[in-house]
C-alpha cells in the first residue's frame, strides 16, 4: 500500500475479510488468494490488497456489508480493530515500515490479549526488515531506542508512554543443552509462528494490511481457554524448557487449562528445566505468583514435577496425614493460606512478598515434624527453620535482597502471635512485635488473618477478634509513642560523650541496651535515660569520665 492511501483507511475500523458458504473470502484473487476490501480512497476508488495470510480468519466485520459473516467464536470480533484505533503507535509505526517497503505485524501477546478484549502496556511487532534496518526506521519516530536485544532480532523503543518491541521474522533452532537459540532470520511470518511457544500466542496482525494470521488456530484455543503447542510439545519443550514454566505461568494469569498432551509431556521432561538459569526461573515465578489465579498454576507445577527442580519445598509439604488426624495437609494449607492472602491485599498491585510469604510460611514443618506421645504431632521451631530454608531458596532463585530479607521475616514472625492469648502480652511485648516486623507491619497482620484456615468457625472467629484486639493496642502504642520510629533515648553521639568512648563496638552494645530498655519500658525522661546508661556502663566495666552524673 502506498502512503498516500495510508489515511484513506486508518478512519476504517470495520473495512475486513469475510467467508462465504465454501469458506473461500469474497473478493478472492484467482487461485483462492483473499483480498481485503476497505472502504472507498479519495475519489470513490475501492483499493483491494491481497492479504498475507496463511489463513485469512472470518473475524473483523464488514461494515454496512449485506454478505453474512461467519459467527464469532468469541463475540469480540472487533478486538484488533479496537486496539488499532486506540493506539496511535501502531498506525504510526504502519506508516513508517509500510513506507518503506516492510511488512510489519502485531503479535504473540499483543494479539492474544487484543482477542480477549484487552489492551497490552507493551506492544510486541514482527516485521521482515533486518535489525539495522528496524533501528534506522525508529530513529527521528522513537522517544527512546535501545539494542540490547539485537542480537536476537529485538530493537526496543518507547513512544506516546508505550514500549515496543521490534523483532526480525525468527527461525532459530536450539542446542538442546543451554536455552539459547542459534539465531537465524526467517523470511515469513507463518515461519515466525509455528516456532512461538503456544498457539495462543502464535497469531500475528498484519497491521498494514489488517489482516489476522492464525496458522495453528490460536483463535479456537482461546475459545477453549486450552494452551497446546504449535509443534509437538516434545519438540516445543526441549527446544526451551522454560516453556513448561511459562505454561504454568499462562494457567496463573489467564485462567487457561493445558492441554493433555501438554501437561504429559510436562510431566516426562520436568528435568530438563534444570538447564534454565536461576534469573529467568525467578521471573515465571513471579509472574506466576501475582497472576490473578495463581493457585492452579502452583499446583500443575507442583503436579508436574517441575517444582521438584525449581522449588522442591513446596512438595515436600505433602506430608501424610497421621490416622488420628492430628495435623493439617501442609500443602493444601498453604494453598488455601495463599488465596486467603490475597483476598486480604489492599494495593492496585499484586503484592508478590506476601503472596511468597503466604506459599511458603510452613516450609520448614517437614522437616520438624515429631511424633510426640499419645498420638500427638508437633512442629517445633518450625518458623525458624522455615525462615533460613526461604532465605536459601530466594538466594537460589536470585531474588532481591530486600525481597528475600522480607519474606524471610514474615516466615519467621508469622506465629508470634499466638503467644498473645487472649491479650496477655505487655505493651513491651506488643512494642517488640512492631519493633520486630518494621516495614513489613502491614503484611504480617494479612498473613496471620490469612493464616487462620480452621473450618470450626467459633474458633476462627476467636482468632480474628484477637487481632482485632492486638492491632488496636498497636494502634493506640503508636499514637502515643511513634512505634514505627522506636530508638533509643541517647542517640550514639550522646553515648559516646558521655562514657568518653570512641566509635567502636561498646557504643553499640551500649546504644542495643538503651534501645532494648525503651521497648521494655516505653520513652524515658533525659535525665533517666542518662542514669541507665552510667549504670550500665558501671555494671560493664567503663567508668565515666570525670563530672560525669
Amino acid at each position: 500500500m502506498r502512503t498516500s492511501d495510508y489515511g484513506a483507511w486508518r478512519s476504517c475500523c470495520t473495512g475486513s475479510l469475510t467467508l462465504g458458504p465454501a469458506g473461500r473470502g469474497h473478493g478472492s484473487a484467482p487461485g483462492g488468494r483473499a483480498v481485503v476490501a476497505r472502504s472507498p480512497a479519495p475519489g470513490g476508488r475501492r483499493e483491494l490488497v491481497r492479504a498475507r495470510s496463511a489463513r485469512p480468519v472470518p473475524w473483523l466485520p464488514v461494515s454496512g456489508s449485506n454478505v453474512p459473516t461467519a459467527p464469532s467464536p468469541t463475540g469480540q470480533d472487533n478486538a484488533v480493530v479496537e486496539l488499532l484505533s486506540a493506539s496511535p503507535v501502531v498506525e504510526e509505526l504502519a506508516a513508517r515500515f509500510d513506507a518503506a517497503g516492510h511488512r510489519l505485524y502485531l503479535v504473540g501477546g499483543s494479539v492474544r490479549d487484543a482477542v480477549l478484549g484487552r489492551l497490552s502496556g507493551d506492544l510486541d511487532f514482527t516485521t521482515d526488515a533486518r535489525p539495522d534496518r528496524i533501528t534506522a526506521l525508529l530513529k527521528g519516530w522513537a522517544d527512546a531506542i535501545w539494542d540490547t536485544g539485537i542480537a536476537f532480532g529485538t530493537v526496543g523503543a518507547t513512544k506516546h508512554g508505550r514500549t515496543v518491541e521490534v523483532t526480525t521474522f525468527r527461525a532459530e533452532t536450539y542446542d538442546g543443552v543451554s536455552r539459547n537459540p542459534e539465531v537465524t532470520f526467517g523470511d515469513t511470518v507463518e515461519g515466525d509462528l509455528v516456532r512461538r511457544d503456544f498457539t495462543v500466542n502464535a497469531m500475528a496482525y498484519d497491521v498494514v494490511n489488517r489482516v489476522l494470521i492464525d496458522p495453528t488456530d490460536g483463535r479456537g484455543a482461546l475459545r477453549d481457554r486450552v494452551l497446546d503447542t504449535p509443534a509437538t510439545p516434545q519438540e516445543s519443550f526441549s527446544d526451551d524448557p522454560l516453556r513448561m514454566l511459562r505454561a504454568a505461568r499462562f494457567v496463573s494469569q489467564l485462567g487457561f487449562r493445558v492441554a493433555p498432551r501438554v501437561r504429559e509431556a510436562m510431566t516426562a521432561m520436568a528435568g530438563e528445566l534444570g538447564r534454565i538459569t536461576a534469573e529467568r526461573v525467578q521471573v515465571e515465578v513471579s509472574k506466576l505468583l501475582t497472576g490473578e489465579h495463581p493457585r492452579a498454576g502452583v499446583e500443575l507445577v507442583v503436579d508436574t514435577g517441575l517444582a521438584d527442580v525449581v522449588l522442591p519445598e513446596l512438595p515436600a509439604m505433602k506430608l501424610e496425614i497421621d490416622e488420628h488426624h492430628q495435623h493439617k495437609d501442609v500443602y493444601h494449607h498453604s494453598l488455601v493460606v495463599l488465596e486467603q492472602a490475597i483476598d486480604l491485599e489492599d494495593g492496585p498491585e499484586p503484592d508478590l512478598v506476601l503472596r511468597l510469604a503466604a506459599l511458603l510460611h510452613d516450609i520448614g514443618k517437614p522437616g520438624t515434624r515429631r511424633f510426640e506421645e499419645g498420638g500427638g504431632v508437633s512442629f517445633h521451631h518450625h518458623e525458624v527453620v522455615g525462615a533460613k530454608m526461604v532465605r536459601k531458596r530466594l538466594r537460589a532463585l536470585k531474588y532481591a535482597k530486600d525481597i528475600n530479607e522480607d519474606v524471610a521475616q514474615l516466615v519467621y514472625l508469622h506465629l508470634r502471635f499466638h503467644g498473645y492469648g487472649t491479650g496477655e502480652w505487655t505493651d513491651s511485648a506488643v512494642r517488640r512485635y512492631v519493633t520486630d516486623a518494621g516495614p513489613v507491619l502491614s503484611r504480617l497482620h494479612k498473613l496471620v488473618r490469612a493464616d487462620c484456615t480452621t473450618r470450626n468457625k467459633r474458633k476462627a472467629n476467636a482468632l480474628q477478634r484477637t487481632y482485632d484486639d492486638l492491632e488496636r493496642r498497636i494502634e493506640r502504642i503508636a499514637a502515643e509513642e511513634d512505634l514505627r520510629r522506636v530508638r533509643p533515648d541517647l542517640d550514639g553521639n550522646e553515648i559516646m560523650r558521655l562514657l568518653g568512648l570512641p566509635p567502636g563496638p561498646l557504643v553499640g552494645r551500649a546504644w542495643k541496651f538503651l534501645k532494648e530498655l525503651r521497648l521494655d519500658r516505653g520513652p524515658l525522661d533525659h535525665d533517666e535515660a542518662v542514669a541507665e546508661l552510667l549504670a550500665w556502663a558501671r555494671a560493664e566495666g567503663v567508668e565515666p569520665p570525670t563530672g560525669c552524673p
